[in-house]
């Protein structure tokens, strides 16, 4: 992989909504805007926080830019509760909050004008918000899940707890039909410009473990071969340490990597190589345009052909940038 831009605000931008600037929609809002939800009583796109802090440009990372605000996603906290604002207050519940929902519903019919974008994205936010209340607190509880299950997710360490629990969730979100789940680590998780002895053993060991129990828990039952698995992060890191006081490594844009499973690659396929360093990527070097190419291509979707009118312009993720799908990546 290579990116641009050296630093974390602008790279996660590019990666996560395919331009380095704000106010564009992420990659998640555009999958459910071209192909819609499979479960009308969860959102299509799920957000799994991390409970020590959220990523660099915060909400950014999953707003929807200058789409419906309906394809916004959806936060899911690392604590109870887990989707705020999600319960009525107990006088409005059972059968009085059905009367509201109906005489809402019957307002709305009466006032709701065509076009009127905001409002139908409120109306449709609350209307799935009561279906919410039982699916989505049916799918965050993973008590009924064996023993195994959450060995093989690292829940039993508690180095591996959070982050396999958010990897959990996220199967089981899978399993229901939600089309886009983003599982984030905390605020520059791998910005390690000190410490590295210690924060990069650290920080490998949260992950490795949830995540190769979330690879190996789709393949058993049969998902994986339907789901697109993308772990990586917003740029590189320089091959060597810095620094001898306090050791540690820089941005590095040039050359890095990303690992992807399930639905369409090939597995066990290395593409592209850096230099003798690590340093530059020298071969089959893919930018983050060609990257969402080649997502969307896997998603059923042209990246030239999903587009959006916005001030008289078609936009799209891509944004009349040179891409194309990586083929070669493809089973």
């Amino acid at each position: 992989m290579h990116t641009g831009v050296n630093n974390h605000g602008q790279s996660i931008h590019a990666m996560n909504s395919g331009r380095t600037v704000k106010g564009r929609p992420a990659l998640g809002s555009w999958l459910t805007y071209g192909l819609g939800t499979e479960n009308q009583n969860l959102p299509a796109y799920m957000v799994l926080r991390d409970p020590v802090n959220i990523p660099v440009e915060g909400v950014l990372n999953w707003s929807p830019g200058f789409l419906p605000s309906l394809y916004q996603g959806t936060v899911v906290r690392a604590r109870e509760p887990r989707i705020l604002n999600l319960n009525p207050p107990a006088e409005l519940q059972g059968k009085p909050q059905e009367n509201f929902l109906d005489f809402l519903g019957q307002l709305n019919a009466g006032s709701q004008k065509t076009g009127e974008l905001d409002l139908e994205a409120r109306i449709a936010s609350f209307e799935l918000a009561a279906r919410m209340q039982t699916a989505a607190a049916d799918v965050m509880d993973i008590s009924g899940e064996s023993d195994a299950t959450k060995k093989m997710y690292g829940i039993d360490d508690p180095a591996t707890k959070d982050f396999g629990t958010r990897c959990l969730i996220a199967r089981r979100l899978v399993e229901r039909g939600v089309r886009f789940i983003q599982v984030f680590t905390k605020n520059q998780y791998w910005d390690h410009h000190g410490n590295i002895t210690n924060a990069l053993p650290a920080s490998c060991k949260k992950i490795d473990r949830p995540i190769a129990g979330l690879i190996k828990d789709l393949k058993g039952r049969g998902l994986l071969d339907s789901t697109v698995v993308h772990w990586g992060g917003e740029m590189g890191r320089l091959p060597v340490v810095q620094n001898e006081k306090s050791p540690g490594r820089d941005h590095n844009t040039y050359g890095f990597s990303m690992w992807l499973a399930g639905g369409g690659f090939k597995g066990g396929h290395i593409h592209g190589a850096t230099d003798e360093w690590g340093h530059r990527a020298v071969s089959d070097i893919v930018n983050h345009y060609d990257y969402h190419a080649t997502l969307l291509h896997l998603f059923g979707l042209n990246h030239e052909q999903l587009t959006y009118k916005r001030a008289a312009q078609e936009q799209s993720l891509i944004d009349g940038q040179k891409a194309r799908v990586v083929k070669e990546l493809l089973a």
